[in-house]
């Protein structure tokens, strides 16, 4: 174990890789970063499965056969998906059984072009979760409008449920009321809370890329003394909220009947401006009961040198609170970023499943890959 990693988990932290390619669960790859680096985890989204098909090996194959059997392109790719998350859940299985269903947990993301589809978004949630068929599955529901009604029915079904592009703190109540609310609706139709599970999927880095452009618009000294500091403050107030939130005898009284904490996870902690420290959405945001999801670079970064001082995010309310005050006083509309940030989440993952499905669709026309 990566004494660095074994540090971070040992301070109440699941370390989650964000990613999945089929090369990683064929080489050995994804056993050896459980073994060697602390990862008890799996995200996925559009993008990583267009970049994994698009660029990795290991598909040929499936390809071939699905093609054979005259599978269009949005039929292949749930096929090529779902075998992706079934035999990363089986991997990752002995972790699930160790922790008691906690960790061990694949994502698999709802189609994007589903998004502001209840109905639709709902029926996909159970259809993937049936197909993959695994306990240790997440099925990943955006949270827009139409994504909360949808994760409340999904929850209310007894599937377990990682809800995603989370931005902003009233968005994020909306989520924890739209699981609360799902827990009580399983509980009356009879289902095992305690086999029902949930992450809620707080992004981070793309925070401070948005509010930094604004702020040097600005261009002033107060503006500039703000830099960076917006993705870690409005995450550490999310955690304010989730302990507050499940503190409420509401939530207490479902957590009695056997119901789990929905546990706050931290997304998109890659860095993004290279000026910053590239362990900064780790070391900053270091609280018992999270989940930090990392790119493959980001953890390696992690395992060499991040210094892990303790809980990094409770003790520090009030300055996080100051941060985000001190936006609207140097004239950021917060909340018009985080609106900004949620559209154009969903807009990036369904122009990469787009992309996605015109590589299916070439590669099926085209399996043996000579172009005749």
């Amino acid at each position: 174990m990566s004494t660095r990693t074994q540090h971070l988990s040992d301070q109440g932290v699941s370390i989650w890789l964000d990613d999945l390619a089929r090369r990683r669960i064929t080489t050995g790859n994804l056993a050896d970063l459980i073994a060697n680096r602390n990862v008890v985890g799996i995200t996925t989204n559009p993008t990583i499965f267009a970049n994994a098909i698009s660029h990795g090996e290991g598909y040929g194959a499936q390809i071939a056969e699905l093609a054979a059997r005259g599978m269009s392109a949005d039929e292949a790719i749930f096929e090529i998906t779902t075998t992706d998350v079934r035999d990363a859940c089986d991997i990752m299985r002995p972790v699930y059984d160790a922790t008691g269903g906690v960790d061990g947990r694949v994502s698999i993301e709802v189609s994007p072009d589903l998004a502001d589809d209840t109905d639709a978004t709902t029926a996909q949630a159970a259809r993937l979760w049936q197909t993959v068929d695994r306990p240790n599955a997440f099925i990943k529901i955006p949270a827009t409008k139409a994504g909360l009604a949808a994760i409340t029915a999904s929850i209310a079904a007894g599937i377990s449920i990682n809800v995603t592009l989370i931005f902003s703190l009233a968005r994020y109540a909306e989520v924890i009321e739209a699981y609360l609310s799902g827990l009580e609706q399983a509980k009356a139709a009879g289902h095992d809370l305690s086999q029902i599970f949930s992450v809620a999927s707080f992004f981070v880095s793309r925070v401070d890329t948005e509010v930094d452009k604004r702020l040097e618009k600005i261009g002033t000294d107060a503006a500039a003394a703000l830099r960076s500091k917006a993705g870690v403050a409005n995450a550490r107030l999310a955690y304010e909220l989730y302990e507050k939130t499940f503190a409420t005898d509401r939530a207490k009284d479902l957590l009695t009947a056997g119901a789990h904490l929905q546990r706050p996870l931290w997304a998109s902690t890659g860095v993004k401006d290279p000026a910053l420290p590239d362990t900064l959405y780790v070391v900053e945001l270091v609280a018992p009961g999270t989940v930090n999801t990392m790119p493959e670079k980001t953890l390696d970064a992690v395992a060499d040198h991040a210094e892990i001082t303790g809980d990094t995010v409770t003790g520090n309310y009030a300055d996080a609170h100051r941060a985000i005050d001190g936006l609207a006083q140097v004239g950021v509309d917060f909340d018009d970023v985080t609106q900004v940030l949620e559209d154009e989440g969903v807009q990036k993952f369904i122009v990469s499943w787009h992309e996605l499905k015109d590589t299916v669709a070439k590669a099926l026309s085209d399996p043996t890959g000579d172009g005749k």
